[in-house]
């Protein structure tokens, strides 16, 4: 065990990332371009438009570019609640009895209690810049969604936010917090939209998915003058503005004179997870460094495990554009379980290439499994995780286990994205002993993955 190694580290201010990362400038290939669904062709820069503010499209486009300044107000934001801690998970290991070192970052000290507000505070920044009146998103678990209300509340934005109704009902107080912050929250699919409408109409009883809230979202961005939409994962965007995450780690870790064996993240979306791993990712694609990397996600919506790697729709409603991803195919519904935040059918398009092409592992895990990890890390490291994040503690206490049995002492890293004080329903079901664990079989994936497009010339 090495000394003096402090149970938080914390960079100083000075030693803030000042410009984002992106990986994609590194990758030995880039993710698949990006179609536009009305011409069924390559998407250019002012397709993005109607949709995206522009600045944050050129992000999006842009595989070139290695590095992002930090905008200075950006900056000012990040200020009051980064850098966010890395921290040794001393109990946890002796818990274990483990020779394993085990890091985390912790990204739950602000107001949304996640990471979310990294990218949240960016695109809130470039729609004021802009000159917008407003923006539109989603949220699963409310995270996003409360992150959002907080920077469009600094920038003086107005902001709607559709809401997977499964999760709307399961924590009534994200719609407050949004609210406070000056937000419009709605359950969807709702009837205030089109897309909305129909779903309800086939099922009135809709619990919602992402891609529902998604297609709620959009429509209201283009069919409202001054707005645009915004989205919390998924989009390279996004996982450009995430990198602070790692950069800020990866320092962290060469001041302790460490560096991860392992580094593991929960995986929905793929923000976080993308975030967390750029800098380790580049390391292993340059050949300087070979770390595992293993993302984790939820039995019970399997893109990367038991999806595929097609072009698919980002949305149920078909009105995004398509990227080819790991998929389950926009019209999956996912089971109603607790990690709202990890109900996405589809993965980051550059998650999805860097999996595809071997520098990356997945594994799902059963929700009663994820709560059982939960438990165990709150009662020893006095932090309540979010249900997504604790996916990530699930793999790093059996990677640990493993160690015990094989004697290795290796250093594993994982991201604790948010807390789960929202998220109580979810405790309250595992401590009542009333959770259970649903894995969809081959037959009930199947209509959802036979009914992804096909697009005509195009080599999936």
């Amino acid at each position: 065990m090495k000394k003096n190694v402090p149970h938080r580290l914390y960079l100083t201010e000075d030693q803030l990332p000042k410009q984002w990362y992106n990986l994609r400038a590194d990758m030995k290939e880039q993710p698949a371009p990006i179609i536009n669904p009305s011409t069924m062709k390559t998407a250019v820069l002012k397709d993005l438009y109607p949709v995206f503010c522009e600045e944050l499209a050129k992000q999006e486009m842009d595989g070139e570019t290695r590095y992002f300044d930090i905008p200075e107000e950006v900056m000012d934001i990040y200020k009051v609640y980064r850098p966010s801690p890395l921290c040794r998970a001393y109990h946890l290991e002796k818990a274990l009895d483990t020779p394993a070192k085990i890091y985390f970052k912790f990204e739950g000290n602000n107001t949304s209690g996640s990471h979310k507000l990294n990218s949240a505070v960016a695109q809130a920044y470039y729609a004021k810049q802009q000159g917008l009146k407003g923006v539109t998103t989603e949220t699963g678990a409310g995270q996003w969604g409360t992150a959002l209300s907080e920077a469009c509340s600094y920038f003086g934005l107005d902001l709607e936010v559709y809401m997977v109704k499964v999760s709307f009902t399961q924590k009534p107080f994200r719609k407050n917090i949004i609210e406070t912050f000056g937000g419009n929250v709605f359950a969807s699919p709702s009837d205030r939209t089109e897309a909305g409408r129909k779903i309800l109409a086939v099922d009135p009883e809709n619990s919602g998915s992402l891609g529902c809230a998604i297609s709620e979202a959009v429509e209201r961005a283009v069919t409202t003058e001054g707005y645009r939409y915004v989205l919390g994962s998924v989009l390279n965007q996004v996982v450009l503005h995430q990198s602070v995450i790692g950069l800020e780690t990866k320092k962290a870790m060469e001041l302790l004179d460490e560096y991860p064996d392992i580094v593991i993240g929960c995986a929905g979306g793929g923000s976080n997870l993308g975030g967390l791993i750029a800098p380790f990712m580049a390391d292993k694609i340059k050949g300087k460094n070979d770390p595992r990397i293993v993302a984790v996600e939820p039995a019970s919506c399997p893109s990367f495990t038991r999806g595929v790697y097609k072009y698919d729709f980002c949305d149920t409603g078909m009105i995004t554009p398509m990227a080819k991803m790991y998929t389950l195919g926009c019209t999956f519904k996912p089971s109603a379980n607790h990690a709202g935040g990890l109900r996405y059918h589809g993965m980051s398009p550059i998650l999805s290439k860097l999996y595809h092409d071997g520098y990356m592992e997945a594994v799902a895990v059963e929700q009663t499994r994820v709560f059982d990890a939960a438990v165990q890390f709150a009662k020893l490291e006095t932090i309540l995780p979010a249900p997504e994040s604790a996916h990530a503690i699930r793999q790093a206490i059996d990677e640990a286990l493993k160690c015990k049995e094989s004697g290795e002492e290796k250093t594993i890293l994982f991201g604790l994205t948010g807390t789960g004080y929202f998220d109580m329903t979810a405790y309250a079901s595992y401590n009542e002993g009333n959770m259970s664990d649903y894995i969809p079989t081959d037959e009930e994936l199947k209509p959802s993955i036979d009914a992804i497009p096909q697009i005509p010339g195009i080599q999936e």
